[in-house]
C-alpha cells in the first residue's frame, strides 16, 4: 500500500511516498531557513508563498525518487494541524485536489501526532503501548499513546514551549535562526552549573510545563549584566540554559512514565535532535527500567514521511477525511479529521 503525505505547517515544504506504513520510498524536504534567517524567525506570508512556490516540484520529485506513478497511490495524507494556517492550507488544498482529481481517500493528519509516528520509521520493533515526549518549536507535550489510534494527553506547556525558548535565547544572544542547534553548539563548552535558572512547575507529578519563566529569567541576568557593564561566558549561559531544560523533561517524563505504568519511552519533534536531551533521556530511562527511542536526525524536524506513517495507520482503521477538510492552526492530540 502506497501513501503519499504532504508537510506544509511551518517553514518546510516535503512531501514523502511511504509504503505499507513504515518502509520509507521518499522523502523529500525543501527547507526555507536561509529566507527566514535574516528576520530572525519564520515570517507566515512568506512560508505560505514559498509553499505555494514549492509544493507540486516537491511532490513531483517524492514520486519521481520512490518510483511510484500517481495513480498507483492508495491514498493521500496531509497535515491540517496545528500550524501556520496559511502555510497548512497550501497542503490541504494540494490534497484535496490530488485525492479528488484521482478519486483516491483523502486522510487528514495531526502533525504532533506525526512527529510521534516518526519513531515506527526509525524503529520497526517498536509497538505501542508508550509514553512519548513532543517538544518541538511549537508544543511541549507529554502524551500516552496506547494504541496506534488511541491518545492521552497527560500535560502539556502552558506558554513557551522549549524549542521556542531555545530561539529566543539564542537571538537575545546574538546567536542565528534557528537557534536551538546554536544553542547546543555552545553548550559544549560551557559550564552547566554555572548558572542556577528556576524550574515552573517543579513538584511531583505535575505534569504541566511553563519555559516563560526560565526564558525571563535569563534575559534579565544578561540584561544586569549589561547593565553593570560586565561580560558574560555565553558558553556557560548556554549549558545552564540549557541543562535547566533538559533536566525539567527528562524528570517530568520519567515521573509520567511511572505513573503510567509504562516502560517505553519515545523522544519526538525537532528538539529530539538535542544531543545534550537524548544522552540525559536515555540515562534516565536506563536507571527506571525503560527502554527509549528516538527518530534518525532527518525524522526529527518536520518532514512527509512522519504524516506518511501517521495515516497510513489512520486509512488502516478507516478514518478518512471528505473534501470539506479545513486547516486547524491550534487542533489539539485527540482531534481526528472528521
Amino acid at each position: 500500500m502506497y501513501t503519499l503525505a504532504l508537510e506544509t505547517s511551518c517553514d518546510e515544504t516535503s512531501a514523502a511516498v511511504i509504503e505499507d506504513g513504515r518502509r520509507v520510498l521518499s522523502n523529500i524536504i525543501s527547507t526555507q531557513v536561509p529566507v527566514h534567517r535574516k528576520f530572525g524567525g519564520v515570517v507566515p506570508e512568506i512560508a505560505s508563498r514559498r509553499h505555494v512556490e514549492y509544493v507540486m516540484p516537491v511532490i513531483a520529485a517524492a514520486l519521481d525518487m520512490a518510483g511510484v506513478a500517481l495513480n498507483d497511490i492508495d491514498h493521500v495524507g496531509v497535515t491540517y494541524g496545528p500550524g501556520l494556517v496559511g502555510a497548512l492550507l497550501v497542503g490541504v488544498a494540494a490534497a484535496k485536489a490530488i485525492s479528488f482529481a484521482l478519486d483516491k481517500p483523502l486522510v487528514g493528519v495531526n502533525h504532533m501526532e506525526g512527529h510521534i509516528f516518526a519513531n515506527f520509521l526509525s524503529h520497526p520493533d517498536l509497538e505501542p503501548p508508550f509514553l512519548a515526549l513532543v517538544v518541538s518549536g511549537g508544543h511541549t507535550q507529554l502524551v500516552k499513546v496506547l494504541d496506534y489510534n488511541r491518545f492521552e494527553l497527560m500535560g502539556q506547556t502552558r506558554d513557551d514551549a522549549a524549542g521556542e525558548a531555545f530561539d529566543k535565547i539564542a537571538r537575545v544572544m546574538g546567536c542565528p535562526y534557528p537557534g536551538g542547534p546554536q544553542i547546543e553548539k555552545l553548550a559544549r563548552t560551557g559550564n552547566a552549573e554555572a548558572v542556577e535558572f528556576p524550574k515552573a512547575f517543579h513538584e511531583k507529578h505535575n505534569f504541566e510545563f511553563s519555559f516563560s519563566g526560565l526564558k525571563s529569567a535569563v534575559l534579565n541576568y544578561l540584561h544586569t549584566l549589561e547593565q553593570r557593564g560586565e561580560t558574560y561566558n555565553a558558553a556557560d549561559v548556554a549549558a545552564s540554559f540549557q541543562k535547566t531544560v533538559v533536566d525539567t523533561l527528562v524528570e517530568k517524563t520519567t515521573d509520567a512514565a511511572a505513573v503510567a505504568n509504562l516502560k517505553q519511552v519515545v523522544l519526538a519533534g525537532g528538539v529530539a535532535a538535542n544531543g545534550a536531551l537524548r544522552k540525559a533521556m536515555r540515562t534516565a530511562c536506563a536507571a527506571a527500567g525503560c527502554a527509549f527511542y528516538y527518530p534518525e536526525p532527518i525524522l526529527c524536524t518536520d518532514n512527509g514521511a512522519m504524516i506518511g506513517c501517521r495515516a497510513y495507520y489512520l486509512a488502516q482503521a478507516g478514518k478518512f477525511a471528505d473534501l470539506t477538510l479545513n486547516a486547524q492552526p491550534a487542533l489539539a492530540i485527540t482531534e481526528t479529521a472528521k
